[in-house]
């Protein structure tokens, strides 16, 4: 089936400001998509030092847009509406960088790198030295964050994921992101040029390393040059969610901003159509690829999905 001949009636759900989850209703496989770095709704209570366009610069600009078609192929889809920069649904509830709070955190934070460069739970800077907040926030602000926005997210990730292994025995979750063409001094590539797209699993420990090389094949046969944990490899959103031992299989995607977007005005260029459409193709191959795998193990179709 191409999406553009046959649109799958879909079941939408809606946490206003959170997230937004998209279900296929008369064809589904049991894979989910999601998004968590492409929102854009800024909440009210979110006051930095900071311009809009400077935090658009930290946005997964219209991945959620790119990957949508996945619904025409049985693939559920979760996005977030907020901001990463206001509270990152990729990063440890824990992973918190304690300069930017006015009091400790309750039973301590647990800091990685990800904070040691800004970019923790919640993000320290918006650019390299260029600080999103100009006073400390409370830990009730922080407390609220997680629980108004990060944990719902995770929630609906975790609760749909569930809810297909539980129907099918195995489950396949796909994570996206983009990333800047080259890194930046906040990164660990710092001035490095980045492939096309870059596959992650941890370095093998959230999905079947054959799942891994079929989704860098696929990329590459179709002209795009693809890099496998490097120079990501993957963070919490998979780490979370990928058990392949337990038929779970998580691996993250990044899509490099050259092919679709201009960065200085974080607007569409001529390539985002045609990279939509190869991301169409992409889930119209996925879908096809865990059925054979789904048959083998002896595993029944997934039900459909009622209202």
């Amino acid at each position: 089936m191409m999406a553009s001949e046959t649109r799958e009636p879909i079941r939408i759900r809606r946490l206003d400001g959170v997230l937004t989850e998209r279900h296929p209703v008369s064809v589904t496989v049991p894979i989910l998509f999601d998004s968590p770095h492409s929102g854009r709704t800024i909440p009210h209570d979110f006051v930095t030092g900071v311009s809009l366009a400077q935090l658009r610069t930290g946005e997964d600009a219209f991945v959620d847009e790119l990957v949508s078609g996945c619904v025409d192929y049985g693939i559920g889809l979760v996005q977030a509406e907020f901001p990463r920069t206001y509270i990152d649904a990729n990063r440890a509830v824990d992973d918190i960088d304690e300069s930017l709070l006015a009091e400790p955190w309750p039973d301590g934070a647990d800091p990685t790198d990800k904070s040691a460069r800004g970019m923790g739970l919640i993000r320290k800077y918006i650019l390299r030295d260029v600080p999103i907040y100009s006073a400390p926030l409370s830990v009730d602000e922080v407390s609220a964050r997680i629980a108004n926005f990060y944990q719902p997210y995770h929630d609906a990730v975790r609760d749909n994921l569930d809810r297909l292994h539980t129907a099918n025995g195995a489950v396949w979750h796909v994570d996206w992101h983009s990333m800047k063409p080259f890194g930046n001094p906040m990164n660990v590539d710092d001035g490095q040029p980045r492939p096309d797209f870059v596959v992650s699993d941890r370095e093998g420990e959230t999905a079947d390393p054959d799942l891994v090389d079929a989704v860098a094949g696929w990329f590459s046969a179709r002209g795009y040059a693809v890099s496998v944990n490097d120079p990501y490899k993957g963070a919490e959103m998979i780490r979370r969610y990928g058990v392949p031992s337990d038929g779970r299989h998580s691996i993250q995607i990044e899509i490099n901003r050259r092919l679709y977007l201009y960065p200085d005005r974080m607007t569409k260029t001529d390539g985002f159509i045609r990279l939509k459409e190869n991301l169409d193709a992409f889930s119209a191959w996925l879908a096809g690829y865990v059925q054979p795998v789904e048959e083998a193990a002896g595993v029944a179709p997934c039900p459909e999905i009622t209202s």
